[in-house]
């Protein structure tokens, strides 16, 4: 997190853009949220548990911000958006199994509290911006940041053999920082500029797909019938919103920007 935050500095600097930081407070409160929180929590999950059910409950963040949304931003949830949630619960249900008690429920939980942060971290995000002009890049460099100087604390508190430093761990760690962590960003700004929501959302389900058929792959996992039947029902309700959204998009366009 701090080598992808300076790399984002680096490319508002490259791009002549403000390096000024707008908004302190709400910039500290989305950093700590949608980076500190988010990332201790869903690295958490991914010790105690396996990465694709992980994927999953992370990526069930649209339905928080949907709940969320109601009470914060006033974002009622209408018609056939209940049904999603709905599916998307029962799903999440089905994953959980709270009435097996198995080991992996303690991950389980820890999965939900990272995609719990990722969406308060968003809605603190739509706030900011409905209330003050902030230049997206400017407020993803700081936020990362501000998030990273916990993350940084908590690792030299952690106890946890030193680590080893070897040309595996830099490469690995260099890819994370600058791919994984700036790039992305970058590329996820890209796509929402010039994109609608409802079309970049759906490039987002992608990802705990993939993280399955990976885990699937590479590390061996195996998932339970209940299991396989609560990730259909997380998808097929994350997707339902995502159409949702879209016919909205058909029925109300967005108006045309100005010059």
């Amino acid at each position: 997190m701090v080598g992808g935050a300076l790399a984002l500095f680096l490319v508002l600097k490259l791009m002549g853009r403000s390096l000024k930081l707008v908004a302190a407070g709400p910039t500290l409160a989305i950093g700590l949220a949608q980076v500190s929180g988010f990332m201790i929590f869903q690295t958490w999950a991914l010790v105690e548990g396996g990465a694709g059910k992980t994927a999953v409950l992370i990526y069930t963040m649209p339905i928080w911000t949907l709940l969320l949304g109601w009470p914060i931003l006033g974002e009622r949830v209408r018609g056939k958006q209940w049904i999603a949630a709905a599916s998307t619960l029962s799903g999440l249900v089905l994953i959980i199994e709270p009435w097996a008690m198995h080991a992996s429920l303690f991950s389980e939980f820890l999965g939900l509290m990272g995609a719990l942060f990722w969406a308060i971290g968003t809605i603190l995000i739509k706030r900011l911006r409905s209330q003050t002009p902030v230049d997206l890049l400017n407020l993803t460099a700081w936020q990362m940041l501000f998030g990273a100087l916990p993350l940084v604390v908590l690792a030299l508190l952690a106890p946890e053999r030193p680590t080893e430093w070897n040309l595996s761990f830099i490469g690995i760690l260099a890819f994370m920082a600058t791919v994984s962590t700036a790039l992305c960003w970058l590329l996820w700004i890209y796509i929402l500029d010039r994109v609608p929501a409802w079309e970049a959302s759906l490039s987002v389900l992608g990802v705990p797909v993939v993280a399955i058929l990976s885990s699937r792959l590479i590390l061996g996992e195996e998932f339970r019938s209940a299991e396989v039947a609560g990730i259909v029902l997380v998808g097929g309700g994350l997707v339902l919103l995502s159409l949702l959204s879209w016919a909205a998009s058909r029925r109300h366009p967005a108006a045309p920007r100005a010059g």
